[in-house]
């Protein structure tokens, strides 16, 4: 049967600017189905000073490659404070009136698929769905309160992380459906003791797992379509470490800096690492590279998205998760940057071991835990001298991730869910 779906994710605003992103690719996929699909966003996109103009109404319509979008007004905000707060409180109030002013235009949804960051966006839906009388998946995309305890933004104990813990329970319970895109969600469930065979009260069955992904067709046509002319890239003679992402403290991009003196150091010259991005790291670590002589590293500067593809296509090597360790890798990732990384067809370099450690289940790269500097650039060097035919089979597994985690597969999962 074909679905009227409502997708709800408040910051999905920047998917109607990229064309691309989870609930972009899914709606997109679920239309050429032949189901509707459409998504609720608020109209301010993170981290820009942007606000959609909603002409003084609650709500602005607009479509973009057939998929409609509703923007729902929400006031602008700097940073991750009370502005941020209040932005999502906002979010919430009124995503209720406006959902049931495009129902009464639209038609009600058969389903809503509602999905985090912050638990308000499916608490909403959980809510609109008992008043619609049809049921509501709910999407986990990162553990609130748990990953704010680990990176220290609130105290384990506090009144307000149990108030957040309570809200999360009672989410996972009134949910019809629980999706995790970190596989590792029902191990969480039940080491908090929610599952039914503990005592609590969610059904382990209804608990699911769909991971981020990469829309292969388009990456695939864009390194065609987006080729970047930079002579380090298209130079035959380098080995190419690439870095696509934010160059903020959180993603340790020093650690990259750190690697590349170390290999600079021992006479190797044939290593060279692109930095492409921007953030508020990235001035200081070229003051650092020069000062200190490092001249094996570049940091390219921001490019548009639609330019990664032939960036990660001329690279040799891609490297991610140089995070420091925390407790929840046991629970797995869904880091976006890595599904690119796959479909590059090149290998990955890992500091970082996560439970279901997808570049080890497919040997698509090399995974060092808890790696130091030194590890991780002996490990490059290595790969810098090993064998094509070894490369290559890196390369094929890389290739292979990337098929099971295209966005066409990724649909017919969630498709079975709604």
């Amino acid at each position: 049967m074909k679905k009227n779906i409502w997708i709800f994710n408040h910051y999905a605003t920047d998917t109607f600017k990229d064309l691309g992103g989870r609930h972009f690719w899914f709606a997109e996929n679920l239309i050429r189905q032949g189901h509707q699909a459409t998504i609720f966003c608020a109209s301010t996109i993170h981290n820009t000073d942007e606000n959609i103009d909603t002409g003084g109404q609650k709500y602005k319509t607009d479509e973009v490659n057939g998929i409609p979008y509703v923007f729902v007004k929400t006031p602008s905000y700097v940073g991750n404070g009370k502005q941020r707060i209040k932005n999502m409180i906002v979010f919430y109030r009124n995503l209720f009136p406006v959902a049931k002013e495009v129902a009464k235009i639209h038609g009600k949804p058969d389903v809503i698929l509602a999905s985090s960051v912050h638990p308000l966006t499916l608490i909403a839906g959980i809510k609109l769905a008992k008043k619609f009388g049809i049921p509501c998946v709910c999407e986990v995309r990162d553990l609130w309160p748990e990953s704010l305890i680990e990176y220290d933004s609130i105290k384990r104990n506090s009144l307000v992380t149990n108030l957040l813990y309570r809200g999360e329970r009672w989410i996972y319970k009134k949910c019809d459906k629980l999706i995790f895109t970190m596989e590792g969600g029902k191990d969480y469930i039940i080491e908090r003791g929610w599952n039914k065979e503990l005592g609590g009260p969610i059904d382990l069955t209804k608990v699911h797992h769909i991971n981020n992904g990469v829309d292969l067709e388009r990456f695939t046509e864009n390194i065609k379509r987006y080729i970047v002319v930079d002579p380090d890239l298209n130079n035959p003679k380098l080995f190419k470490v690439v870095y696509t992402g934010s160059i903020r403290k959180a993603n340790n991009v020093d650690l990259v800096v750190e690697i590349a003196d170390i290999i600079q150091k021992k006479g190797v010259n044939h290593i060279k690492f692109l930095i492409y991005g921007r953030g508020t790291e990235k001035e200081n670590l070229e003051k650092y590279c020069v000062e200190h002589g490092i001249k094996n590293i570049q940091f390219k500067g921001f490019v548009d998205k639609n330019h990664i593809p032939y960036i990660l296509s001329k690279s040799d090597l891609n490297i991610v998760q140089l995070f420091s360790q925390n407790g929840l890798k046991r629970f797995g990732t869904s880091v976006n940057k890595m599904f690119e990384y796959f479909a590059s067809g090149k290998p990955t370099l890992s500091g970082c071991e996560y439970g279901y450690d997808l570049i080890r289940k497919y040997q698509c790269g090399i995974v060092i835990d808890n790696a130091s500097t030194n590890q991780l650039a002996e490990a490059i060097i290595n790969l810098s001298n090993m064998p094509q035919d070894e490369v290559a089979i890196y390369s094929q597994n890389a290739l292979k991730a990337a098929q099971d985690y295209d966005f066409k597969v990724l649909t017919r999962k969630l498709e079975q869910l709604l």
